[in-house]
């Protein structure tokens, strides 16, 4: 079976690696890497595949940075030919980024099976670029992967049929427990015993300066009480000099390979976040994580896990910190199938097709 991953976005790597080792352990199975190039930063792309220990990319489509429209759209031009060469049996996109939606509407035109890494998740918000390109995904998708039973629910409810559906667990959680090790021997570089790690890069969040001074004005309330270390995503920090905002009084780190974030995660008192990602990963750290949404794709990560979804109210921020300081923070558990075998159940099913 030639089996084609397609991977673009820094979630993206994490999401791929077990899936790609997992197959490479597999007889019968050729796998094909195509990089669309929708992170073209190096520490959001390159140094991942060295840390995850993915091969080379195949293929780099290399299309970078652009609107929405104009970037799905580059890819899909830039990815239809290398589908008509390679002529894969299927191809696995991951999570819910541009090149994942891309590439499924070039594989449902081109009648190429596609199988959903991460399917079912929803925030229920269309407002978010994401929720979109995750509906889409998974109505053309002929195999579904998802990592927990909200994932299930939701695409039953959606009419999906349930031979289509497989909980496999939580990609994600194999990278990091792949990882946990490294990052645990990284050196702590002077940072305090006690910081909050702050990632801050959703549209809704940062495009608009009036919201994006309010959120960094509630860090700035934070660091009085707990050191903010920030490592700034390249479009943050893009929005942050257009806006003429200072926040130099805070830990301002550039962006963070995936171990050496990993190392600050697990070390963090605790996590301001709006990443989707980042919520799944404190849930199994045990590390509480402060959602600056007001709704999230991951709900099992607020019933079972330690996150809170604080939005954009700079007093619930405040309440929930002070919480956390006091030694009172919400308790969680690990939802089940994160255990480091995703990638594995994803193989076992691909064997079976």
């Amino acid at each position: 079976m030639h089996i084609l991953h397609v991977v673009g976005a820094r979630p993206n790597f994490m999401k791929a690696a077990p899936v790609l080792h997992a197959l490479q352990a597999r007889p019968g199975m050729r796998q094909t890497l195509v990089h669309t190039g929708q992170h073209y930063d190096k520490n959001l792309s390159n140094i991942f595949f060295s840390q995850l220990e993915i091969p080379n990319p195949d293929v780099n489509l290399g299309v970078g940075s652009a609107s929405h429209a104009r970037q799905t759209a580059d890819i899909m031009i830039g990815f239809e030919p290398v589908l008509l060469e390679r002529k894969p049996d299927i191809v696995l996109v991951y999570g819910d980024v541009n090149s994942t939606v891309a590439a499924a509407l070039v594989c449902a035109k081109l009648l190429v099976p596609v199988a959903h890494v991460e399917a079912g998740l929803r925030s229920f918000d269309r407002t978010m670029p994401e929720e979109v390109n995750r509906l889409v995904t998974d109505s053309l998708a002929d195999v579904l992967f998802t990592p927990s039973q909200d994932g299930d629910e939701n695409l039953l409810r959606e009419g999906v049929s349930p031979k289509k559906i497989h909980r496999v667990g939580n990609v994600m959680i194999d990278s990091l427990v792949r990882l946990l090790p490294a990052a645990a021997q990284r050196p702590t570089n002077g940072f305090p015993d006690r910081f909050a790690l702050v990632t801050l890069h959703r549209p809704s969040n940062v495009d608009d300066g009036e919201t994006l001074k309010r959120i960094l004005e509630s860090l700035l309330t934070v660091n009085e009480q707990l050191n903010v270390v920030f490592p700034v995503h390249p479009r943050t920090r893009e929005r942050i000099t257009q806006f003429g905002l200072n926040i130099d009084k805070l830990h301002l780190l550039e962006p963070v390979p995936y171990i050496e974030f990993l190392a600050l995660q697990r070390r963090a008192t605790a996590v301001i976040t709006d990443s989707g990602g980042i919520q799944e990963e404190t849930t199994y750290l045990q590390v509480p994580c402060l959602t600056l949404r007001s709704n999230t794709e991951r709900p099992i990560t607020v019933t079972m896990g330690t996150n809170t979804l604080v939005g954009q109210d700079r007093r619930k921020l405040a309440v929930e910190l002070s919480a956390i300081l006091a030694g009172r923070a919400k308790p969680g558990t690990v939802p089940p199938l994160w255990d480091g075998h995703a990638g594995e159940r994803i193989a076992d099913v691909l064997q079976r097709l």
